[in-house]
Protein backbone atom coordinates (compact mmCIF):
# COMPACT_ATOMS: atom_id res chain seq x y z
CA UNK A 1 0.00 0.00 0.00
CA UNK A 2 1.45 3.19 -0.94
CA UNK A 3 1.78 5.99 1.26
CA UNK A 4 0.81 9.88 0.86
CA UNK A 5 3.98 11.94 0.79
CA UNK A 6 3.50 15.02 3.18
CA UNK A 7 3.59 17.90 0.65
CA UNK A 8 0.43 16.50 -0.59
CA UNK A 9 -0.91 15.97 2.98
CA UNK A 10 0.09 19.80 3.48
CA UNK A 11 -1.47 20.95 0.01
CA UNK A 12 -4.21 19.19 0.34
CA UNK A 13 -4.89 21.17 4.19
CA UNK A 14 -4.42 24.66 2.20
CA UNK A 15 -6.93 24.19 0.13
CA UNK A 16 -9.44 23.17 2.80
CA UNK A 17 -8.71 26.40 4.79
CA UNK A 18 -8.61 28.62 1.81
CA UNK A 19 -12.23 27.10 0.98
CA UNK A 20 -13.14 27.96 4.64
CA UNK A 21 -11.79 31.72 4.23
CA UNK A 22 -13.48 32.55 0.82
CA UNK A 23 -15.06 35.54 -0.21
CA UNK A 24 -17.92 34.05 0.54
CA UNK A 25 -17.86 34.52 4.69
CA UNK A 26 -21.20 34.89 5.64
CA UNK A 27 -20.35 35.89 9.05
CA UNK A 28 -21.62 39.04 10.24
CA UNK A 29 -19.55 42.47 9.93
CA UNK A 30 -19.16 44.69 12.90
CA UNK A 31 -20.49 48.37 11.51
CA UNK A 32 -17.41 50.75 12.97
CA UNK A 33 -19.05 53.59 14.65
CA UNK A 34 -18.78 57.18 12.36
CA UNK A 35 -18.64 59.13 15.80
CA UNK A 36 -16.18 57.01 17.43
CA UNK A 37 -13.66 59.93 17.64
CA UNK A 38 -16.21 62.58 18.42
CA UNK A 39 -17.32 64.02 21.83
CA UNK A 40 -20.73 63.58 22.98
CA UNK A 41 -22.34 66.39 24.12
CA UNK A 42 -25.62 65.83 24.78
CA UNK A 43 -27.97 62.21 24.62
CA UNK A 44 -32.11 63.66 24.38
CA UNK A 45 -34.17 60.92 24.96
CA UNK A 46 -37.80 61.23 23.49
CA UNK A 47 -40.27 59.96 21.39
CA UNK A 48 -38.82 56.56 21.68
CA UNK A 49 -35.66 58.45 20.17
CA UNK A 50 -32.60 59.11 21.23
CA UNK A 51 -31.27 62.42 19.69
CA UNK A 52 -27.24 62.45 19.88
CA UNK A 53 -25.20 65.85 19.60
CA UNK A 54 -21.55 65.67 18.85
CA UNK A 55 -18.57 67.92 18.29
CA UNK A 56 -15.25 67.13 16.84
CA UNK A 57 -13.31 69.19 19.54
CA UNK A 58 -15.11 70.84 22.23
CA UNK A 59 -16.12 68.85 25.35
CA UNK A 60 -19.68 71.50 25.37
CA UNK A 61 -20.94 74.40 24.00
CA UNK A 62 -19.26 77.42 23.97
CA UNK A 63 -19.68 81.30 23.34
CA UNK A 64 -18.80 81.60 19.76
CA UNK A 65 -18.51 79.33 16.69
CA UNK A 66 -19.76 75.49 17.50
CA UNK A 67 -19.86 73.17 14.47
CA UNK A 68 -22.54 70.57 15.77
CA UNK A 69 -23.19 67.03 14.59
CA UNK A 70 -26.33 65.13 14.62
CA UNK A 71 -27.87 61.73 14.41
CA UNK A 72 -31.30 59.93 15.43
CA UNK A 73 -31.23 56.03 17.23
CA UNK A 74 -35.09 54.42 17.27
CA UNK A 75 -34.62 53.08 20.68
CA UNK A 76 -36.70 50.29 19.73
CA UNK A 77 -33.80 48.48 17.83
CA UNK A 78 -31.06 50.69 18.60
CA UNK A 79 -30.43 51.30 14.60
CA UNK A 80 -30.02 55.04 13.48
CA UNK A 81 -32.21 56.59 10.66
CA UNK A 82 -30.61 57.55 7.70
CA UNK A 83 -31.27 60.80 5.70
CA UNK A 84 -33.17 62.60 8.64
CA UNK A 85 -34.93 65.44 7.91
CA UNK A 86 -33.69 68.01 10.87
CA UNK A 87 -34.58 71.67 11.93
CA UNK A 88 -33.10 73.51 14.98
CA UNK A 89 -34.06 76.74 16.66
CA UNK A 90 -31.90 77.71 19.25
CA UNK A 91 -33.13 80.22 22.06
CA UNK A 92 -31.45 82.36 24.73
CA UNK A 93 -34.35 82.56 27.88
CA UNK A 94 -32.79 86.34 29.25
CA UNK A 95 -34.66 87.78 32.50
CA UNK A 96 -36.44 90.26 29.85
CA UNK A 97 -36.67 88.96 26.90
CA UNK A 98 -35.92 85.54 24.28
CA UNK A 99 -33.67 85.61 21.32
CA UNK A 100 -32.01 83.24 19.13
CA UNK A 101 -28.49 83.37 17.14
CA UNK A 102 -26.77 82.66 14.16
CA UNK A 103 -27.14 79.11 12.77
CA UNK A 104 -26.41 76.81 9.44
CA UNK A 105 -29.19 74.74 8.26
CA UNK A 106 -28.30 70.88 9.21
CA UNK A 107 -27.43 68.92 6.51
CA UNK A 108 -26.63 65.29 5.96
CA UNK A 109 -22.69 64.69 5.41
CA UNK A 110 -21.33 63.28 2.88
CA UNK A 111 -19.11 60.09 4.61
CA UNK A 112 -22.13 58.99 6.65
CA UNK A 113 -26.64 59.53 5.93
CA UNK A 114 -26.94 58.96 9.55
CA UNK A 115 -24.90 62.04 10.53
CA UNK A 116 -26.08 65.56 10.37
CA UNK A 117 -23.92 68.60 10.34
CA UNK A 118 -24.41 72.15 11.35
CA UNK A 119 -23.40 75.17 13.48
CA UNK A 120 -24.40 77.37 15.93
CA UNK A 121 -22.95 80.74 17.15
CA UNK A 122 -23.90 81.69 20.68
CA UNK A 123 -23.44 85.13 21.67
CA UNK A 124 -23.33 85.06 25.41
CA UNK A 125 -22.96 82.43 28.09
CA UNK A 126 -25.69 81.39 29.84
CA UNK A 127 -26.19 81.79 33.72
CA UNK A 128 -27.89 81.09 37.18
CA UNK A 129 -30.83 83.21 35.58
CA UNK A 130 -30.71 83.32 32.23
CA UNK A 131 -30.20 79.80 29.75
CA UNK A 132 -30.00 78.38 26.48
CA UNK A 133 -32.22 75.57 25.03
CA UNK A 134 -32.70 74.03 21.57
CA UNK A 135 -35.98 72.61 20.01
CA UNK A 136 -35.53 70.04 16.82
CA UNK A 137 -38.22 69.16 14.75
CA UNK A 138 -36.99 66.35 12.38
CA UNK A 139 -39.26 63.85 10.19
CA UNK A 140 -37.91 59.67 10.37
CA UNK A 141 -40.03 57.39 8.11
CA UNK A 142 -42.51 60.41 7.38
CA UNK A 143 -43.89 60.84 10.58
CA UNK A 144 -42.48 65.00 12.46
CA UNK A 145 -41.41 64.63 15.64
CA UNK A 146 -40.75 67.70 18.33
CA UNK A 147 -38.40 67.75 21.55
CA UNK A 148 -36.89 71.16 23.61
CA UNK A 149 -33.53 70.30 25.04
CA UNK A 150 -31.75 72.91 27.58
CA UNK A 151 -27.90 72.99 27.42
CA UNK A 152 -25.02 74.99 29.20
CA UNK A 153 -23.07 76.99 26.99
CA UNK A 154 -19.95 78.73 29.18
CA UNK A 155 -17.28 80.96 28.20
CA UNK A 156 -14.25 79.36 26.35
CA UNK A 157 -11.69 77.94 28.84
CA UNK A 158 -9.03 79.85 27.64
CA UNK A 159 -10.86 83.25 28.12
CA UNK A 160 -10.21 84.57 24.90
CA UNK A 161 -12.99 86.48 23.08
CA UNK A 162 -14.16 84.38 19.64
CA UNK A 163 -17.16 86.47 19.15
CA UNK A 164 -18.52 89.92 18.87
CA UNK A 165 -22.27 91.34 18.69
CA UNK A 166 -22.21 94.99 18.07
CA UNK A 167 -24.20 97.82 16.95
CA UNK A 168 -22.35 98.88 13.27
CA UNK A 169 -22.14 102.65 12.36
CA UNK A 170 -25.38 101.77 9.94
CA UNK A 171 -27.74 100.68 12.93
CA UNK A 172 -27.64 97.38 12.16
CA UNK A 173 -27.02 94.37 14.72
CA UNK A 174 -24.26 92.27 14.07
CA UNK A 175 -22.41 89.17 15.20
CA UNK A 176 -19.24 88.15 13.89
CA UNK A 177 -17.27 84.72 15.02
CA UNK A 178 -13.86 83.65 14.12
CA UNK A 179 -13.90 79.69 12.93
CA UNK A 180 -10.61 79.37 12.44
CA UNK A 181 -7.04 79.03 13.32
CA UNK A 182 -8.80 76.77 15.98
CA UNK A 183 -5.15 75.43 16.33
CA UNK A 184 -2.59 78.11 15.94
CA UNK A 185 0.69 77.80 14.96
CA UNK A 186 4.10 79.97 14.04
CA UNK A 187 3.41 80.29 10.63
CA UNK A 188 1.25 82.21 8.25
CA UNK A 189 -2.33 80.48 9.38
CA UNK A 190 -5.22 80.71 7.24
CA UNK A 191 -8.21 82.81 9.33
CA UNK A 192 -11.50 82.20 8.50
CA UNK A 193 -14.60 84.23 10.17
CA UNK A 194 -18.36 83.99 9.73
CA UNK A 195 -20.92 87.18 9.70
CA UNK A 196 -24.35 87.66 10.51
CA UNK A 197 -27.03 90.45 11.26
CA UNK A 198 -29.80 90.80 13.51
CA UNK A 199 -32.95 91.27 10.99
CA UNK A 200 -35.16 90.34 14.72
CA UNK A 201 -34.95 88.70 17.84
CA UNK A 202 -35.17 85.41 16.29
CA UNK A 203 -33.82 85.77 12.79
CA UNK A 204 -29.68 86.60 11.90
CA UNK A 205 -29.23 86.03 8.38
CA UNK A 206 -25.57 85.77 6.90
CA UNK A 207 -24.07 89.06 5.74
CA UNK A 208 -22.15 88.73 1.92
CA UNK A 209 -19.30 90.63 0.05
CA UNK A 210 -18.23 92.85 2.82
CA UNK A 211 -14.38 93.06 4.02
CA UNK A 212 -12.83 92.18 7.47
CA UNK A 213 -9.55 94.23 7.88
CA UNK A 214 -7.20 92.48 10.16
CA UNK A 215 -4.00 93.95 12.25
CA UNK A 216 -2.90 91.46 14.77
CA UNK A 217 -0.78 92.82 17.37
CA UNK A 218 1.35 91.24 20.43
CA UNK A 219 0.60 94.13 23.32
CA UNK A 220 3.22 92.34 25.47
CA UNK A 221 5.88 92.85 22.95
CA UNK A 222 5.53 96.78 22.18
CA UNK A 223 2.08 96.15 20.17
CA UNK A 224 4.18 95.23 17.20
CA UNK A 225 2.82 93.14 13.96
CA UNK A 226 3.55 90.59 11.83
CA UNK A 227 3.88 90.56 7.77
CA UNK A 228 2.19 88.77 5.09
CA UNK A 229 -1.47 89.69 6.58
CA UNK A 230 -4.18 89.02 4.35
CA UNK A 231 -7.80 90.86 4.85
CA UNK A 232 -10.85 88.35 4.89
CA UNK A 233 -12.71 88.59 2.04
CA UNK A 234 -15.94 86.85 1.32
CA UNK A 235 -15.48 83.42 0.22
CA UNK A 236 -18.96 82.64 -2.13
CA UNK A 237 -18.47 78.33 -2.32
CA UNK A 238 -17.13 78.42 1.62
CA UNK A 239 -20.19 81.29 2.75
CA UNK A 240 -17.55 82.52 5.15
CA UNK A 241 -14.43 85.35 5.33
CA UNK A 242 -11.40 84.12 4.89
CA UNK A 243 -7.20 85.12 4.77
CA UNK A 244 -3.98 84.71 6.35
CA UNK A 245 -2.80 85.45 9.62
CA UNK A 246 0.69 85.79 10.21
CA UNK A 247 1.66 84.90 13.91
CA UNK A 248 5.77 85.02 14.41
CA UNK A 249 5.56 83.91 18.08
CA UNK A 250 3.91 82.21 20.50
CA UNK A 251 2.10 83.88 23.20
CA UNK A 252 -1.27 86.12 23.42
CA UNK A 253 -2.44 88.11 19.83
CA UNK A 254 -4.71 90.96 19.93
CA UNK A 255 -6.54 90.49 16.19
CA UNK A 256 -7.92 93.69 15.77
CA UNK A 257 -10.47 94.01 13.34
CA UNK A 258 -12.50 96.76 10.99
CA UNK A 259 -15.45 96.00 9.23
CA UNK A 260 -16.10 97.50 6.14
CA UNK A 261 -19.62 97.66 3.97
CA UNK A 262 -18.97 96.82 0.14
CA UNK A 263 -18.76 100.53 -0.59
CA UNK A 264 -15.86 100.07 1.84
CA UNK A 265 -17.57 102.43 4.49
CA UNK A 266 -15.89 101.61 7.95
CA UNK A 267 -19.01 100.20 10.07
CA UNK A 268 -16.96 99.23 13.35
CA UNK A 269 -13.42 98.52 14.34
CA UNK A 270 -10.39 101.64 14.26
CA UNK A 271 -7.17 101.63 12.60
CA UNK A 272 -3.95 100.55 15.34
CA UNK A 273 -1.93 104.05 15.46
CA UNK A 274 0.74 105.31 18.38
CA UNK A 275 -2.22 106.77 19.36
CA UNK A 276 -4.71 104.32 18.80
CA UNK A 277 -3.21 100.79 20.72
CA UNK A 278 -6.47 98.46 19.55
CA UNK A 279 -9.47 98.52 17.74
CA UNK A 280 -12.95 98.27 19.59
CA UNK A 281 -13.70 95.37 16.96
CA UNK A 282 -10.94 91.56 17.85
CA UNK A 283 -10.71 88.62 18.36
CA UNK A 284 -8.22 86.86 20.61
CA UNK A 285 -5.65 84.18 20.34
CA UNK A 286 -2.78 82.80 22.72
CA UNK A 287 -0.85 79.64 21.97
Amino acid sequence: MKTIKPFIVIFIVALVLSSCTSDGDDSPKIEENPMAEFNLLSNIEANGHSLELYSKGKKGFTTGYNEIFVRIKDNADASYFTDPEISWLPVMHMTSMNHSCPKSDLSITEENNTVSKGYLVFQMAGNTDEFWDITFTYIVDGQEYSLTETIDVVAPSDGKQKVSSFMGSDDVMYVLAMVEPSDPQVAVNDIQAILFKMENMMSFPAVENYTIALDPRMPSMGNHSSPNNVDLTFDAAAKSYNGKLSLTMTGYWKLNLRLLNGNGEVLKGEEVTDENEASSLYFELEF
